[in-house]
């Protein structure tokens, strides 16, 4: 086989022609680097290993601008990657990120589950759940929506003194919360005892 063709593609693409036929389209920077130019002689592994390391390196390069957007776990972010580019760059891009100092799952959980206790006032259970959707491990996930969790009493009367206050004193409006309190992940035991603090006891 024969590269009979190099042509630029936008700002970071190169198009190969391959045989007088187009092949794919390379990072410039990956084809720059090869040392293949047309009229070479080509295999067809020089051609996939080409290919591997632009796919790894403009999955890098995507990589960053998410991370410039928002932190994102590993797994959160060779998940995305891979909507884009085949799995092994996507996971090699994550890595990276990683040894650079990029994604940091602890710090990332830990940020994520002060914030999803403040903001959302969600119960430890809720917030390890929404870590593990977001790509955290789940010893990670686990350690941190404990370490960050605040008394689940003070939570629920935070809850119920924003959202609901007003509806409390008919049945419909306190199950209507307790079954808010219950998605966000609380116990019934703890749900009930915040009820019986307004003075009012729910049964199950």
């Amino acid at each position: 086989m024969t590269l009979t063709a190099a042509e630029p593609r936008g700002k970071s693409l190169t198009a190969l022609f391959v045989d007088g036929e187009f092949a794919f389209s390379v990072d410039t920077e990956c084809y720059l680097s090869c040392g293949m130019k047309p009229g070479d002689a080509v295999t067809d592994g020089a051609l996939h290993a080409l290919l591997r390391e632009s796919d790894a390196r403009r999955a890098e390069r995507k990589a960053m601008r998410l991370l410039g957007f928002r932190a994102h776990s590993r797994g959160e972010l060779e998940q995305k990657l891979a909507r884009t580019f085949p799995r092994e760059a996507a996971a090699r891009a994550a890595d990276r990120m990683a040894q650079l100092g990029l994604v940091d799952d602890g710090e990332y959980a830990r940020t994520l589950a002060r914030r999803l206790y403040e903001r959302k006032g969600f119960a430890e259970e809720r917030v390890r759940r929404e870590l593990l959707r977001r790509g955290v491990g789940r010893e990670t996930a686990a350690r941190a929506a404990r370490q960050a969790r605040p008394d689940p009493g003070e939570s629920i009367r935070r809850v119920l003194a924003k959202k609901y206050a007003r509806g409390l004193g008919d049945e419909r409006g306190r199950r209507r919360a307790a079954a808010a309190l219950q998605r966000m992940g609380y116990r019934w035991d703890e749900i009930r005892a915040a009820l019986r603090e307004y003075g009012l006891d729910e049964e199950r």
